[in-house]
C-alpha cells in the first residue's frame, strides 16, 4: 500500500494546530504531535523541518483560511457590522485561530513576524477598502480607517481572547446569539451605519 504524503501531512498540520494552539510554541512537543497525528514523529522533520518551521506552516495555513474567508471589498464595507458579525463567528466555530495569535505575540521580539510583508499588505487592502467606502459614503469619512479596522477586528476577537472577562462584564455568560448581536450593533454605530 502507497503512502499517502498528503493525508499524513494534513494530520500532522491539524494536529500541530491543536497542540501549539493549546501549548504555545515553547510548550507544545513534537512527540505529542506525531501520536496526536497518529504519525511516527520523524514525518514532521521530514515535511516540515524543525519545530520552528512547523509552527510557521501552522500559523501561514491558518492565516490564509481567515484571510480567504474574510476579504473586505467595499461591498462589503457597506455593513461592517455584518462582516464584524460574519468575523465573530469565525473565531467561534475556529476558537484556535486567536490562541495561535496570541502564542505567535507573545514571542514577539520586534523582528519581524511570519510573512510580515504579505500579511501588511492584506491588512493594507482591507484598510482600502473601508477608505474607498468612506469616500463613496457608505462609510463615516471621520474616523481613521486604519483603526477601524483594527477596532472591528480587536472587537470581533476579544470575545474569545478573554472570556473570562465576559463573564465578569456580563455578570454570567451572554451567549453567542447576544454577543454576535450587541457586536453587530456597535460595529454599526462605530461605522455610522446604524439604521
Amino acid at each position: 500500500m502507497a503512502w499517502d504524503t498528503a493525508r499524513t501531512r494534513k494530520s500532522l498540520l491539524d494536529a500541530a494546530v491543536n497542540e501549539f494552539a493549546e501549548y504555545g510554541f515553547e510548550g507544545a512537543r513534537v512527540d505529542r504531535i506525531g501520536t496526536r497525528a497518529g504519525v511516527n514523529k520523524e514525518r514532521i522533520y521530514q515535511y516540515f523541518g524543525n519545530k520552528q518551521q512547523l509552527f510557521g506552516h501552522v500559523l501561514e495555513t491558518e492565516l490564509e483560511r481567515i484571510a480567504s474567508a474574510f476579504p473586505v471589498t467595499v461591498e462589503q464595507a457597506a455593513d461592517l457590522g455584518d462582516y464584524a458579525g460574519r468575523l465573530y463567528d469565525y473565531h467561534r466555530a475556529h476558537p484556535h485561530f486567536i490562541r495561535l495569535l496570541h502564542w505567535e505575540g507573545l514571542r514577539d521580539t520586534g523582528g519581524p513576524a511570519l510573512n510580515e510583508a504579505r500579511r501588511t499588505e492584506t491588512y493594507g487592502a482591507r484598510v482600502r477598502a473601508l477608505a474607498e467606502a468612506q469616500r463613496n459614503g457608505t462609510l463615516d469619512p471621520g474616523l481613521d480607517p486604519d483603526a477601524l479596522f483594527y477596532a472591528v477586528l480587536a472587537l470581533g476577537a476579544w470575545w474569545f481572547s478573554v472570556p473570562q472577562a465576559v463573564r465578569m462584564i456580563y455578570g454570567g455568560k451572554p451567549g453567542p446569539t447576544s454577543e454576535r448581536a450587541a457586536l453587530v450593533r456597535l460595529v454599526r454605530r462605530l461605522a455610522g451605519q446604524d439604521r
